[in-house]
C-alpha cells in the first residue's frame, strides 16, 4: 500500500503546464521584447543615439574592431539558432513552430543569466546554407547557442562554426545536456565514494546528446575501456563497420571505447556497470528492474528522457540504485541544462571568450558539483536547484577563468571581477523582471 501511495504522489498533472501555456501564449504574444538600456531625457537625446552624434562611434568601431564591445550590445548579446528540425520531442516542426522554445530559451538566459539573447529560426534544412547563414550574424553578437537540430547534421554546423567563427558557438543539446549530466555524475560518484577513472560507465542512447555526455565524460578522466555505448541496434564495438559511413561520430565511440567487446543490447551493457546514463527512448519500461539489479553494488542510475524516465525512480531504487537523477524537476536529481547554459555563457561574454572548449565545460561542471558539496551531498542531492541562484555568478567565474587560463580570451580579469560582474548582470536582470511586473507593465496572468 505504501509503495502504490508513493507512486501515486509520484505522478503530477503532466498535461498542465500545456494547458496554460496554450491560455498564456496568445495572452503575452511573446517572451522577450527590446527595452531601452540608454537614458531618453527628451528628444535631443536621439541626436545622440542616432544621427548625427552615432556617427563618432561608428567611425571608431571602424578604426578599431574590437570596440564593437564597448560600444554597442554585442558585448552581451548571442543568437538563439535553429532550423526546427529536432524541436524537444517534437521532431521536425519547422522553424514557425520552433520559435516559442527559442524564445522560452532566450527568456532564460536573460533571467538566469543575465545574457540578451534574440531567437532566431531559420527556413532552410541545408546545413551549409545553415553555416553560410549563422557565419553572417558574426558582426551583431557576442555568440552563437545552436539548439534543436537534428542529427547527423548538428554534428557537421557545430564543428565547423567553432571552427570558423571568433566567437563561442555552442550547442545546447549537445554541450549543455553533457556539462551538467557531468557535474551530477561527479556528485554522485562522491556519495557512492567512487572515482571516474575506475568506474564502468554505460551509456544508453547514442544521438547528439549521448555522444556528446561520453565526450565530456572521457574528456574528465573516465576510462574509455570501461565505457560502453548502446544504441537503437545494440552495443557500439569494433564489428558494427558500418558506422563508419552511415553514422562517423558514433563509429569514433565505437572505436574508442568497450574495450571488452561487448555485444548485445540494453541488458548487456548495463551488466556489471557502476554507472547507466540514458538519454533514449521515453519509459517507463526502456529501463527494467532486473537490469539495475545485474549491476555493480550501489548502482548510480539517470534515466534523462523525458517527460517519462526510461525507469520510474522508486523502480530503480527499489532494484538498488544508490542514486537517481531524472531530467524531471518533480524528482529530486534533476538534471536540467538551465544549470549550465545561461552561466557558462555569461562567463565567456564577460572575458570575450573566443569559443567553449571542452575544458570550460569541466570547469563549469566542477563548479556546480562544488556548490552541491558545500551544501551537502545526499542520495537525494547531487546537483544544485534552479532556486539557488548563488550558483550562476559562480560558475560564471568559473568558465571564464579557465578562458583566461587556456588563452582564448580577449580580456583578463580575475575570479572576484568575474565574481561581481556576473552577480551585478544577473541580479539586475531578476529586478528588472520583478519591477515590471510590479508596476503592471507586465500584465498579471489573468485569473479566469
Amino acid at each position: 500500500m505504501k509503495g502504490q501511495d508513493e507512486k501515486n504522489q509520484t505522478k503530477p498533472d503532466v498535461s498542465r503546464p500545456g494547458q496554460l501555456a496554450l491560455q498564456l501564449h496568445p495572452y503575452y504574444r511573446g517572451k522577450i521584447e527590446v527595452n531601452p538600456r540608454c537614458v531618453v531625457r527628451d528628444m535631443d537625446d536621439f541626436s545622440i543615439w542616432y544621427t548625427p552624434g552615432v556617427a563618432e562611434p561608428c567611425l571608431e568601431i571602424q578604426k578599431d574592431k574590437g570596440k564593437v564591445y564597448d560600444y554597442t550590445w554585442k558585448w552581451n548579446a548571442i543568437a538563439v539558432v535553429s532550423d526546427g528540425t529536432r524541436v524537444l520531442g517534437l521532431g521536425d516542426i519547422g522553424p514557425e513552430a520552433a520559435l516559442p522554445v527559442m524564445e522560452g530559451k532566450a527568456l532564460l538566459f536573460k533571467y538566469l543569466g543575465g545574457v540578451d539573447a534574440v531567437p532566431i529560426c531559420l527556413g532552410t534544412k541545408d546545413p551549409d546554407e545553415f553555416i553560410r547563414t549563422v557565419k553572417l550574424l558574426e558582426p551583431s553578437f557576442g555568440g552563437i547557442n545552436l539548439e534543436d537540430i537534428a542529427q547527423p547534421k548538428c554534428f557537421r554546423i557545430l564543428d565547423t562554426l567553432r571552427a570558423e567563427m571568433e566567437i563561442p558557438v555552442w550547442h545546447d543539446d549537445q554541450q549543455g545536456t553533457a556539462t551538467v549530466t557531468l557535474a551530477g555524475l561527479m556528485g554522485a560518484l562522491r556519495v557512492t565514494g567512487r572515482q571516474l577513472p575506475d568506474v564502468r560507465i554505460a551509456i544508453i542512447g547514442a544521438g547528439a546528446a549521448s555522444l556528446a555526455c561520453a565526450r565530456l565524460i572521457l574528456a574528465a578522466g573516465a576510462d574509455p575501456g570501461r565505457m560502453v555505448l548502446c544504441d537503437s541496434q545494440g552495443i557500439l564495438n569494433r564489428d558494427r563497420e558500418e558506422l563508419a559511413a552511415t553514422h562517423p561520430q558514433k563509429w569514433e565511440m565505437a572505436r574508442k571505447t568497450n574495450a571488452d567487446g561487448r555485444q548485445g543490447h540494453i541488458p548487456e551493457a548495463m551488466a556489471g556497470a557502476d554507472v547507466v546514463i540514458a538519454l533514449s527512448k521515453q519509459g517507463p519500461g526502456t529501463i527494467l528492474p532486473e537490469w539495475v539489479r545485474a549491476m555493480a553494488a550501489d548502482p548510480i542510475v539517470f534515466a534523462c528522457a523525458n517527460p517519462v524516465p526510461e525507469i520510474w525512480p522508486w523502480e530503480a531504487k527499489a532494484a538498488g540504485a544508490a542514486v537517481v537523477a531524472t531530467a524531471r524537476s518533480d524528482f529530486p536529481n534533476q538534471v536540467n541544462n538551465s544549470l549550465g547554459f545561461p552561466s557558462i555563457f555569461r562567463g565567456a561574454l564577460d572575458v570575450r571568450a573566443r569559443t567553449i572548449t571542452d575544458e570550460m565545460c569541466i570547469a563549469a561542471a566542477a563548479e556546480l558539483a562544488a556548490y552541491a558539496a558545500e551544501k551537502g551531498l545526499s542520495a537525494d542531492y547531487i546537483l544544485p536547484t534552479m532556486e539557488e541562484w548563488d550558483v550562476y555568478p559562480r560558475v560564471a567565474a568559473a568558465v571564464g577563468i579557465k578562458a583566461v587560463q587556456q588563452g582564448i580570451a580577449r580580456l583578463n580579469r580575475t575570479r572576484e571581477e568575474l565574481l561581481q560582474s556576473a552577480r551585478q548582470l544577473i541580479g539586475k536582470a531578476r529586478q528588472a523582471t520583478r519591477l515590471l511586473m510590479q508596476e503592471h507593465i507586465i500584465p498579471p496572468v489573468p485569473t479566469a
